[in-house]
């Protein structure tokens, strides 16, 4: 699966972006997706996941709330609603396939995940 994200600029805090993952190459629907971010100086850390039919979802604490990840099948798309966004929020955010079709295997690990994209940066400013 290639990946293709957008949607990240500049936003006020508490202000809102929506984010979207496309995607092309194998079949999209059979593939667990997930958001990480990496703050300059900072390791990549998990944000959202969503199974392959968006049945499931699953947030990191830091966002539970205020973050809601969802996907559409037909379009190949996933995406990252955010709102009430803070300073802490500001990073490159990336989305990538789960390794293994049908899985939820570790679903919050960056090891899980490959065919990453190029991120696209979300700056918030306070």
């Amino acid at each position: 699966v290639q990946v293709v994200e957008s949607g990240g600029g500049l936003a006020q805090a508490g202000g809102s972006l929506r984010l979207s993952c496309a995607a092309s190459g194998h079949t999209f629907s059979v593939y667990t997706m997930g958001w990480f971010r990496q703050a300059p100086g900072k390791e990549r850390e998990f944000v959202a996941a969503i199974s392959w039919r968006g049945t499931n979802t699953y947030y990191a604490n830091s966002v539970k709330g205020r973050f809601t990840i969802s996907r559409d099948n037909a379009k190949n798309t996933v995406y990252l609603q955010m709102d009430s966004l803070n300073a802490e929020d500001t990073a490159v955010y990336y989305c990538a396939a789960h390794r293994r079709t049908f899985s939820l295997e570790s679903y919050d690990s960056r090891a899980t995940y490959a065919d990453w994209g190029q991120g696209t940066q979300v700056t918030v400013s306070s």
